[in-house]
């Protein structure tokens, strides 16, 4: 697989996907530090996808998600440092500080937010596949839902409304296996979360979500099919998460032997080995990298703690759309 990739997107996946994790656990600490406070989900674990995905994007297509999607902004445009401002509540965030963890947003960039009600955003998605559909435009839209999300009957409707109208838009299940601390094999009657397209005869597929270079190559067949021939897709992406359902979970519900086989499988662990291999870096150099990458993620912080806080005034603003 490795050999259908330029080595400047090899490397450029690696560096992509160890941003989005250093990104994270500074996002972890300061949580714990008690810096903002709310819910906080975290994507570590889960990089390959959001790389893999992002680089089968334009910049015109439209991504919607739900609340795990710090990294999913950021890979779509939004300035690390503004995600990391919004997390504390900060006027320079990209919500202004008005969203928080939950509630990533950018219209500039054609982020569509990420939202706290499970399973919310999938109408949402069909209403950004009809506006684009209705205009002509060969802009897609990818909804992002976790597996718990696939139990949600809106998301049933808004599927069979995509499939009806034939909407160009790829809904995207991260499967990490858990919906908050409940294995998804406990509440769902399938094997395989990708069969219930089956319901509404879509188009559907797995793929190795711990794996960049399965999910870019996968994803982008369906995304060029799409704009060519607009209709709707199911997109199983298997993955795992290796910290809690929220950084306040302690995740007791798994056991350690589970989650160690999960960190041999790790996306930055896998592709690092792919670079040596293949001489386009040595461990010296990955670790070089690691320190630059660490640096970055400190000045975001830092550009956070030191931006101002919404004034009052602003309470009343944003609130209704102004003609």
């Amino acid at each position: 697989m490795a050999q259908n990739f330029p080595p400047e997107q090899l490397v450029a996946f690696y560096k992509e996907m160890l941003f989005y994790r250093r990104f994270e656990e500074r996002v972890n600490i300061a949580y714990t530090n008690q810096k903002f406070s709310g819910f906080c989900h975290l994507h570590i674990g889960q990089e390959a996808v959001c790389v893999g995905v992002q680089a089968a994007l334009t910049a015109e297509d439209y991504v919607i998600a739900g609340y795990r999607s710090h990294t999913l902004a950021i890979a779509k445009g939004i300035p690390s440092r503004e995600v990391f401002a919004e997390l504390f509540g900060k006027v320079t965030g990209c919500s202004r500080g008005k969203g928080g963890s939950m509630h990533m947003f950018s219209k500039a960039h054609r982020f569509l937010g990420g939202h706290g009600i499970v399973g919310g955003q999938a109408p949402l998605a069909v209403g950004s596949g009809f506006a684009a559909w209705y205009r002509g435009e060969p802009h897609v839209t990818v909804c992002y839902l976790g597996d718990a999300a696939m139990n949600q009957g809106q998301v049933f409707e808004a599927m069979n409304m995509a499939a009806t109208w034939k909407l160009p838009v790829l809904f995207l299940i991260e499967n990490n296996r858990y919906g908050m601390g409940t294995d998804i094999r406990r509440t769902t009657s399938i094997d395989r979360l990708s069969k219930r397209a089956l319901a509404f005869d879509m188009a559907h597929s797995e793929v190795d979500g711990m794996d960049v270079l399965q999910v870019y190559p996968h994803v982008k067949g369906i995304l060029d099919k799409m704009r060519k021939e607009p209709a709707p897709y199911l997109l199983e992406v298997l993955t795992y998460r290796y910290k809690g359902h929220s950084v306040s979970d302690p995740g007791t519900y798994r056991t350690k032997e589970e989650v160690l086989t999960y960190q041999q499988q790790d996306p930055l662990l896998q592709l690092a080995a792919v670079l040596k291999k293949k001489k386009l870096a040595t461990e010296q150099e990955l670790e070089a990298w690691d320190e630059i990458v660490k640096a970055q993620v400190k000045e975001d912080e830092r550009f956070a703690d030191e931006s101002p806080l919404s004034d009052l005034s602003e309470v009343w603003q944003h609130v209704w759309v102004e003609e």
